[in-house]
Order: structure tokens, then sequence, then C-alpha cells
């Protein structure tokens, strides 16, 4: 397991953590969270024993591998294929050591060649090539130099090295920001089939909804340990400040009473004693702090001026590029953006999502074809590299100086404080703001001008959670027409209202929602595998009917596995909830610092044994639940893998 015990850590003048406790066990799938700059690639770095600890300790099973993404690739050089093989680094040395063995060492030969069949060299080929093809490589890109992907694209293939490579720790950091939604949908499965200990930073919550069974929080310096998925963190860490503020609340009360028995008999000979002891009392109960929570972010997007109807329409234009060749990617697209349209854009990466996006955006020109645009449009168009814009040297108050010269500094800083930069946020450099702050920055800038078509590409890239919310609620009041690219669905959820699937040259609209696109995904993924396959002589060719029929019988086949073991789950959720119901009776009669007086002299033994006891079985039952609920993963991962 990994152990954290008074770990404090820090970043410069900074604290991050400060002696705080936490255990990981084997096989858990960790979701780090907390806000930007909270300390959750420095952890990391402390995992893969990059820097040391402030104070404290952090301890790992010695003989586990770590597994992580590389930042740097080493050879661009390299084919796509190899390049993934290497991250197998035992493998490749195995494989250097019998290119080297002269063929008359007989016996090296012999055990080189057992170890090689131990770790699995000849379907090395295979697994690599099963990496690239789920995140979203075509056949003819496997063989490709490294050096002729794009930087996203470059980033997926250090995602693929660390994933060939064996581990028992692997450590993903934000793996999903170049990832579109099918790449994600498959990077889900895979990790919910990993058999060892992940930890994986995302501000992507349905992401680690679908693959957590705990969550690690940066909070005040701490880090907190919950059980369960992001929803499931969320309802927790809601009833502990809860609980938090009502035991601070309590203790209050305690403290007023006792300081005003002390203030009111100290000098009185006959209730000295009594005071004294009220005094230590006091000095004994150990302060707690009161609840602070962190402060919400919002922004609002100012009201269009203007809202003409269609804003934008496409009648039969064929899109691409003219450099350095002309190449189409999309063809024939007629298209409307009507006044008041919230799109989602769907599609894997390379379908053609960016080139619709840029060509609305006026960037890039239809090859034939039209483009209407009102004659009142505005765009505001947030690029995928739109925090390259942002220069370091300047403050928020200055770049929008620049858009708008002869505005005072006033009303600039009512704007930006709009957007949550105000007092000395406003006109500090940028040089140090997080990657959420900048986006939000180029937001402000983006929309200055009062657009009445949002374009977005990917704009939740660089935001942590409470910024991403903070945008789908700006967006959901907005008032003008949005188009969005995103692989984050919960901000698809909760600002679009259709969608249009870009996939095989064409832009079509998509009667369904994520669920229905996450199926489609799959039948298609399906079909295309079929299609790979070799014809065999005499191969029958299964109805749509005769599908359904077996896909329901399997349904009911893995009903029936799942089923006992869900009763046990029940029982034992049922036990937790008792003792643990239990146990916080115990630990306020232990807060109590009557429980230390001699009214409680024999009743208190008991009742500390019961707690320890206590402690102990709900511990037992939490392994049992967590051993109970990976034997469904298995059902469900055989099943998957099996259809």
């Amino acid at each position: 397991m990994i152990r954290a015990t008074q770990l404090s850590l820090r970043r410069g003048v900074k604290t991050l953590l400060e002696q705080t406790d936490f255990v990981i066990n084997p096989n858990e799938r960790v979701g780090v969270v907390g806000k930007n700059g909270a300390g959750k690639t420095t952890l990391f770095a402390l995992l893969q024993q990059q820097i040391d600890p402030d104070s404290g300790s952090l301890s790992l099973p010695p003989s586990w591998r770590i597994a992580a993404v590389e930042q740097m690739i080493p050879d661009l050089q390299r084919p796509a294929r190899e390049f993934v093989i290497d991250g197998d680094q035992h493998l490749r040395q195995l494989q250097a050591q019998r290119a080297q063995t002269p063929d008359s060492e007989g016996e090296r030969i012999a055990q080189l060649e057992a170890e090689l069949i131990e770790a699995d060299a000849w379907s090395a080929h295979a697994r690599a090539e099963q990496l690239l093809a789920g995140l979203g490589f075509r056949p003819d890109q496997w063989l490709l130099p490294v050096a002729q992907f794009s930087g996203g694209w470059q980033m997926r293939l250090a995602l693929a090295r660390a994933l060939m490579a064996p581990s028992d720790l692997l450590l993903l950091d934000e793996p999903t920001n170049h990832l579109d939604l099918d790449a994600m949908i498959w990077l889900e499965r895979w990790l919910q089939s990993y058999a060892g200990t992940v930890l994986v930073i995302s501000h992507d919550t349905e992401f680690l909804d679908a693959i957590s069974t705990h969550i690690l929080h940066f909070e005040q310096k701490q880090l907190i340990k919950y059980r369960g998925n992001y929803t499931q963190f969320l309802s927790q860490r809601a009833e502990r400040l809860r609980q938090d503020q009502l035991a601070w609340e309590k203790q209050q009360r305690e403290v007023a009473h006792l300081q005003a028995f002390i203030d009111r008999f100290k000098a009185k000979a006959t209730k000295a004693k009594q005071a004294q002891s009220r005094v230590k009392a006091l000095a004994r109960m150990q302060e707690l702090a009161p609840v602070r929570l962190d402060s919400r972010i919002q922004f609002t997007l100012p009201t269009p001026e203007h809202m003409p109807d269609p804003l934008l329409r496409l009648v039969e234009t064929d899109l691409g590029y003219t450099h350095p060749s002309v190449s189409t990617i999309l063809q024939k697209v007629t298209v409307d953006i009507r006044s008041g349209s919230r799109i989602g854009v769907l599609g894997m990466n390379g379908a053609g999502k960016s080139t619709l996006i840029k060509t609305l955006a006026g960037e890039l020109k239809p090859l034939t074809g039209e483009l209407i645009p009102s004659a009142r449009l505005t765009i505001g168009y947030f690029a995928q590299h739109q925090l390259d814009m942002i220069d370091a040297r300047l403050s928020p108050i200055q770049h929008l100086q620049r858009i708008a010269p002869d505005m005072r500094e006033q009303e600039l800083r009512n704007y930006l404080g709009r957007f949550a930069f105000s007092g000395d946020m406003a006109t500090d450099t940028t040089a140090g703001f997080s990657g959420g702050e900048k986006a939000r920055l180029a937001l402000a800038l983006i929309v200055w001008h009062k657009p009445n078509l949002l374009l977005l590409d990917e704009p939740t890239n660089h935001l942590d959670v409470e910024t991403r919310e903070a945008l789908a609620a700006a967006l959901a009041e907005y008032e003008g027409s949005v188009l969005v690219v995103s692989h984050d669905r919960q901000l698809l959820r909760s600002t679009v209202d259709e969608f249009w699937i870009v996939a095989d040259g064409q832009i079509n609209e998509f009667d369904g929602d994520l669920e229905d696109y996450r199926n489609w995904l799959l039948a298609r993924a399906s079909t295309q595998r079929q299609q790979d396959k070799p014809a065999l002589s005499g191969e029958l060719i299964i109805d749509r009917r005769t599908q359904r029929r077996l896909e329901a019988e399997a349904r009911q086949k893995i009903a029936t596995l799942r089923r006992p073991l869900e009763k046990q789950i029940t029982y034992i959720e049922k036990r937790m909830e008792q003792q643990q119901q239990r146990l916080d009776e115990l630990d306020s009669l232990i807060a109590d610092p009557a429980f230390y007086e001699d009214a409680y002299k024999q009743e208190r033994p008991e009742r500390l044994a019961e707690h320890g006891e206590l402690n102990k079985s709900l511990t037992e039952l939490e392994e049992q639940w967590l051993a109970l609920h990976e034997q469904i993963e298995q059902i469900e991962a055989e099943h998957q893998l099996n259809s």
C-alpha cells in the first residue's frame, strides 16, 4: 500500500500539505482532485521520487513498478508502434540481450527465450496496436514517425506508451485533455479492467465517476480520502462539512460555558478547585477549526446587442485546407446556425470538428459552396491554442486596454470583476496565472465585443472543476448562440440542446443524447472490427434480431452472476451504516470532557474497547465491500471482452 505519515510538502514559500496522513490500498483507482495549484502534480513527483518531502514520510512497496506519462518525447523519429512498445523497458532489455547473444550460447539463449515468453514478447505488436487503435490511431499511422504527429497526438502516444508498461502503480495526470469522447470511453473501459493501483488527476467529473473507487481531495493543506466516485465524494464531503460545523458550534458552546464558570468562580475559595478543574478541561480540549468553504468562482457573459436569425449558413460547402495542397476534409456541408442555437459537435479527432469551427470563425475559407453570415453577426472564437495569446508580461487590465484603448480604467476593472479578476489580480502580470485563470482571461477578452455567436473549441482543457462549473453556469445564462466542441460531457449536458456529428466527411444532426452517442461509437467500433477481420468461407451473418437476442441473453447471464454479489453488498452496507452510527455516538462520547471524570471510570474501558472493535470491524467490512465490487467489475470486464 501507499502510506503517508505526517507528510508536509512545500513549493517555494507556499505550503501545499501540512502533516497529513492517508493510505491507498492495492488495486484502488483513486481520483486526485483539488483546485489548480493545490499540489496534485507535486504529489505525483513525490510518488516518483523526483522530489523529497519537507517532513514526514511517503512509503510505497519497494517491488512496485510505476508507470507515468512522460512529458518529453525522447525520440521523434521512432515509428509510433515501436515508440509505444518502448514503454515496456524490461521487454526491450530482454530483446537487446537476445540480439547480442551469440548462437553458440545455447543455454543462455534458451533462458532468454523463456524470459521473453514470460514477458509476452510475441504479443507485443498486437498489444501496442490495440492501444493505438483504442486511442484513435488508424492502422496506416502505426508505423509513421512520432515527429509527423501534432503535439496533441504525440501526447496520446505518450499515454499509450505508459499503458504499455507493465506496472503496479499507474499515475495519470490529466490523461483526457487531448482525447475525444470515443478515446475517453475506451480509456475508461481500459482502466476499469487494469489490474493494479491507479492515481488519476482529472477535472473531468464524468470520467472520474466512471473509473474511480476512491477520491483523494486536497483541502486546507490536507489530503482527505473518500470512498466512491466523484459524485459520491461530493455527497460525503457535504455531510462531513455539515458534521464539522455542528461539532465546532457545539465546542464553542462548551468553551463559552467553561470560560464563564472560570471567570465567575476563580476568585472564590470554595469554588477554586472546581474552577481549576475547568481550566484543565479547557486546556485539554482539542480546538476545532471553524469550517472554511472555498470561495466560489462566478462570472457572467455579456448580453448580445443583436440576435439576427439565422446567424450563419453553410450551403453545399466543401471544407478543408489549401496549403501545402488542397485537402478536402468535409464535403457538401449544408447547415444553419439559428438565433438561440446551442449545438454540441461530436466526432473523433481528425474527423473535421476543428476544420468546421475554423471555417465558421473565418480562419479558413470554404473550398467550394457558400458561407453566408448575417449582416449583424459578431463571433467570439475560443481556440485550443487561445492561451498562447496571453502575454505573461502584461496584466489583465493591460490585455483589455489593447482591445479597448479608449475605455476608462475603472470601466475595465468593473468588466474584469465580472470574470473574478478583482483587486491586485487585475493589475498583476499574468506570469503566475494558472491555466484556468489564463483561460478565464482569454474568454473575457473574446466576449468584450458582446458576440451573438460563441464558437468554443475545447474550452475546458485547462480549467479546474470549479471553473468548469462556473463556465457551464455562465453559458447556461448566456442569451446568444453557442457551438461547442468538447470532450467534457458535463459541459455538453448542461449547455447544449442539440448535437451535430462529424464522421466520414459529413456533418449530420444527431438524434440522441450522449449515451446514444456512446452506444453509436461502440456499435461503429464493433462493425469496424468485423470489417477488418479476414473473410471466412461460410461465415454466418447474424441478423439484427438474432444479435438482440444474444445481447439479451448476455445481459441476463451477467445479471444472474451479479445478483448474489449485490445482495451481499446491500447486507454489508447496512451493517456498515449501523456500525458507523454507533461509532459516531462513541466519538461524541469520547470527545466530551465529562467522559474522563469519575462518573465514567468503570464504563470508560468498555466504551474505548468497543470503539476499537468497531473501527476494526468497519475496516474489514470495507475490504469485503471492495472485494465484492471488484468481482462485479471483473464479471462486467469479462462480458465486455467476450462481446
